[in-house]
């Protein structure tokens, strides 16, 4: 029996009362924990807000244990389901990350529509949302017949602005962006130098710059983007974006959703116990995320720096990326050989009283929410930025790879949140900045005084009434009531 809301979906939940069941949402994440978690915390935030249940729709190629658990981890009501793997021989050894993520989902269409059909059948489906590199997932849903279709946008806005200008940007800039002479000027955005743009942009012979244009220009077919951000961390772009524009659909920051669990029922853990004997504010966290690896060389610098600089430190060390790409974790976050043996001889003993060095992994909402955390030296992935800013942490940004790069120059130079490291990765230079940001007097305070405010903002927003909790209400009252 269809319910005449136009998505063809059942009015009840099958218990013969009549009670209409609960919204329905299908989201589609493209592969990594960075797209996972976020839309994860969005469903957890539609159900427990605004009574809805959602299923999330993963990939094969992504199916790791620690996926797994996650997904085991989540409320009743979020479900998963994999995709069926797609065969990607065909792509040439070496392909980047973001072509693979796009063919693997170019590639899905037919099985996803299948799903949506049959969540079409049982469940009220209001809604298809697909993560950033799922544009093309948008033909499935139009194809099984959903009525509404969104994007969300797991990073920032000053990202989605470039994103949304790529195809103009390909037919006006000749060249590289490396070689651009100016930084390049969005709108409302903080001027970005070439070599800082987007990391699969910087190649438009590879084919992966190929892929980023299309989703710029199939970003456009959603009904509205839900983006990961929140105003008081970039006001330029997200005032211009607040906007309406002809053409380009309504942009709504919901941020910032990071994983809510500190995880304080895992147990006791060393680098906690190790942390509740550190003064307040003391330590700085060190870690590249989950699937960020330095070369050996930048591994040595950044030890004898730590060293240096004289502050307490706790470091997530991974084995180094010199066989590969810094982004060589990226399906799977585990240290491929001893990270040990890599860091210089005797640098463990002769530090043991002001550091801990951990392999692999520490869990990161835990630390950074320790009273005794005082700065994060991080690639400035978008959830550690957010993570970073809702615990109120200062930043020392050493970007890697992805939209690292531009992340790093929006929070240094823009709303001066972070401190970056010189490029040339010196120990002297990686000491100096450690040192500004946990006790410098002038610019490590500014950035201490602005991430206080930013930690402020965010909490503002996600409050009931506030802007975050708004625009996300007003999105699921159109869900609702049958408007795009």
């Amino acid at each position: 029996m269809e319910n005449g809301n136009g998505n063809g979906s059942p009015c009840c939940n099958g218990n013969g009362n009549g009670v209409a069941a609960p919204p329905h949402v299908a989201m589609l994440v493209t592969p990594g924990m960075g797209h996972l978690i976020p839309l994860a915390e969005l469903a957890k935030l539609l159900a427990s807000r605004h009574g809805a249940t959602a299923t999330l729709v993963t990939f094969a190629s992504t199916a790791s244990a620690t996926q797994r658990a996650f997904l085991a981890s989540l409320p009743p009501a979020v479900s998963s389901l994999a995709l069926p793997p797609v065969d990607l021989s065909d792509l040439p050894r070496g392909a980047a990350i973001e072509t693979l993520m796009s063919e693997e989902c170019a590639r899905s269409v037919p099985a996803l529509t299948q799903i949506l059909r049959d969540l079409r059948r049982t469940t009220r489906l209001v809604a298809f949302v697909a993560d950033l590199f799922g544009a093309d997932s948008f033909d499935a849903a139009r194809a099984a017949g959903v009525a509404r279709r969104y994007l969300f946008f797991p990073t920032n806005l000053h990202v989605l602005t470039l994103i949304l200008h790529l195809p103009e940007l390909d037919a006006s800039v000749p060249g590289e962006f490396r070689d651009l002479a100016e930084p390049l000027r969005l709108p409302g955005c903080v001027p970005i130098p070439g070599p800082d743009v987007l990391m699969p942009l910087q190649d438009k012979s590879n084919p992966c710059y190929k892929w980023m244009v299309h989703h710029g220009a199939k970003y456009c077919e959603a009904d509205a983007i839900l983006v990961n951000s929140f105003d008081a961390v970039e006001p330029g772009p997200a005032k211009i974006l607040r906007q309406p524009a002809p053409g380009r659909p309504a942009v709504f920051p919901i941020g910032p959703l990071i994983q809510a669990d500190r995880g304080s029922s895992d147990g006791s853990c060393p680098c906690i116990e190790w942390l509740d004997r550190q003064p307040d504010r003391s330590v700085i966290f060190v870690s590249f995320g989950s699937g960020g690896a330095l070369p050996t060389e930048q591994m040595r610098e950044l030890a004898l720096g730590l060293e240096l600089s004289g502050q307490r430190f706790l470091w997530v060390v991974r084995s180094p990326s010199d066989e590969g790409a810094v982004n060589d974790n990226y399906y799977d976050a585990e240290s491929k050989k001893d990270p040990f043996a890599y860091l210089p001889e005797g640098f463990v003993e002769r530090t043991r009283d002001v550091g801990l060095v951990v392999p692999s992994w520490a869990p990161q909402i835990r630390v950074l929410a320790h009273r005794a955390t005082g700065g994060f030296l991080t690639h400035c992935g978008w959830n550690s930025v957010l993570e970073s800013l809702v615990y109120g942490v200062p930043m020392v940004a050493w970007p890697l790879y992805a939209e690292q790069r531009q992340n790093a120059v929006m929070l240094a130079e823009g709303v001066g949140a972070a401190i970056r490291v010189p490029e040339s990765k010196g120990r002297e230079k990686i000491a100096a900045t450690v040192r500004e940001v946990m006790e410098g007097e002038g610019r490590g305070a500014a950035v201490r005084a602005k991430v206080a405010e930013l930690q402020k903002a965010a909490a503002e927003g996600l409050r009931q009434g506030g802007a975050a909790a708004a625009a996300l209400a007003e999105v699921v009252g159109k869900w609702t009531s049958g408007e795009n």
